[in-house]
C-alpha cells in the first residue's frame, strides 16, 4: 500500500527561542523534542520531508562575521543560509535518528542543503524590505553600504540595519532528489530558512543572490512538487482565528480553500504574521494539494486527529 507523504514546517525560533542564549546544548536539546513531534507524524503512518526557518541561527551567524571581520573575510548571506542549513539540518537529523531508534523504526534521515530559484526580475529586489544581521553605528553603516551597495535603514532608535529582498521562490534545484528520496521512505529535511535563494543569470547558470525566502512559500512549492498529501504549518498558536486579539475573536477549525481566499482578501491575515501561512496553504491546494493543517507544536497530536488546529481543503 502506497505511504501518505506529509510536509512539516516550522520557524528557527523552534530550535532557538527568543529566552534562551542560543548555546549549542539549549539547541540540541531543542531539536530533540521536535524530533518527538516529526517521528510521531511518523508513526501515523506518514513518509516526511521536513522544512524548518533559520532566522535567528543566521542572524547570530551575522554578528558573528561581523565581530570578527577585521581577522577572517565575512561571508554573503547566501553562503550564511547554506551554512546553517548543514549545521540545524545536522542537530535535526541526529535527533530524529535517536528518536527513531528510540522506537524501533527502521528508517534513515538525509539532509539536503537546498538551492531555490527565484526570479531576478522580481519587484521585491527593487525594494528590499527584509533586515537581517547585526545592528550598526552611524559610520560603520555607511561603510557597508558603500562596499556591498546595499540599502540600510535606521531602525526604531536602536541603530542601522541592512535590509535585504524576499522574492517569492519559483524552482527547487533538487526537486526530483527530494521527491525520489522521500517515495523511497526516506526522512528529508530540506529548504532550510526557505533555501539558498539563486537566481538564473543571463548566461543561464545559477549565480547566488542575498535575499531571504520565506519558508512558507518554499514550504508550499515543495509540498506540490512531491505531491503531499498533507502539508503541515506549525506556528504559535493552536489553530486559526477570525478578528484575532480581539474580544470577539472566532475559531476556525477547517475552511475551503475558497473561504481562506476571502478571509485573506478582508485583511484578516496581517503581511507580517499569518498572511504568509495562508496565501502558502491557498498556493499548495490550487496546485492539487490535498489539505493543510496549521497548528502549534503543542497541539499538532491533537491535530492530527481532528480535536486540534485549523485544517484548510479544497472545495467538495
Amino acid at each position: 500500500m502506497k505511504r501518505k507523504i506529509a510536509l512539516i514546517a516550522f520557524g528557527g525560533n523552534a530550535i532557538l527561542p527568543e529566552d534562551q542564549r542560543g548555546l549549542q546544548s539549549e539547541q540540541m536539546k531543542n531539536a530533540q523534542k521536535a524530533s518527538e513531534l516529526m517521528v510521531h507524524v511518523v508513526r501515523k503512518g506518514y513518509d516526511l520531508i521536513i522544512v524548518h526557518g533559520n532566522g535567528p541561527q543566521v542572524g547570530n551567524l551575522l554578528i558573528q562575521m561581523e565581530e570578527s571581520v577585521t581577522k577572517v573575510p565575512p561571508f554573503s548571506l547566501e553562503v550564511c543560509d547554506a551554512m546553517t542549513e548543514g549545521s540545524m539540518g545536522y542537530m535535526l537529523e541526529k535527533a530524529i535518528i535517536n528518536e527513531l531508534r528510540k522506537n524501533s523504526v527502521d528508517k534513515e534521515v538525509a539532509t539536503l542543503v537546498t538551492q531555490v530559484v527565484v526570479d531576478r526580475n522580481d519587484p521585491a529586489f527593487e525594494n528590499p524590505t527584509k533586515p537581517v544581521g547585526p545592528f550598526y553605528s552611524r559610520y560603520r553603516a555607511q561603510i557597508i553600504a558603500r562596499e556591498k551597495k546595499c540599502k540600510i535603514i535606521e531602525d526604531s532608535g536602536r541603530g542601522y540595519r541592512r535590509v535585504v529582498p524576499s522574492p517569492k521562490p519559483i524552482d527547487v534545484v533538487p526537486k526530483y532528489v527530494i521527491r525520489d528520496l522521500v517515495q523511497s521512505g526516506k526522512i528529508v529535511i530540506t529548504a532550510g530558512g526557505g533555501g539558498i535563494p539563486v537566481i538564473i543569470n543571463t548566461n543561464g547558470l545559477f549565480q547566488g543572490v542575498e535575499a531571504v525566502i520565506d519558508k512558507d512559500y518554499a514550504a508550499s512549492l515543495i509540498a506540490q512538487e512531491a505531491k503531499a498529501d498533507l502539508f503541515i504549518n506549525l506556528t504559535n498558536i493552536d489553530q486559526i482565528y477570525l478578528n484575532f486579539g480581539k474580544s470577539d475573536q472566532e475559531g476556525i477549525s477547517a475552511m475551503t480553500v475558497e473561504q481562506a481566499q476571502e478571509y485573506l482578501a478582508q485583511g484578516q491575515f496581517p503581511p507580517g504574521s499569518m498572511g504568509p501561512k495562508i496565501q502558502a496553504a491557498i498556493e499548495y491546494i490550487q496546485n492539487r494539494g490535498k489539505e493543510v493543517l496549521i497548528t502549534s507544536a503543542n497541539y499538532l497530536k491533537a491535530a492530527l486527529i481532528n480535536r486540534a488546529g485549523t485544517r484548510i481543503r479544497p472545495s467538495p
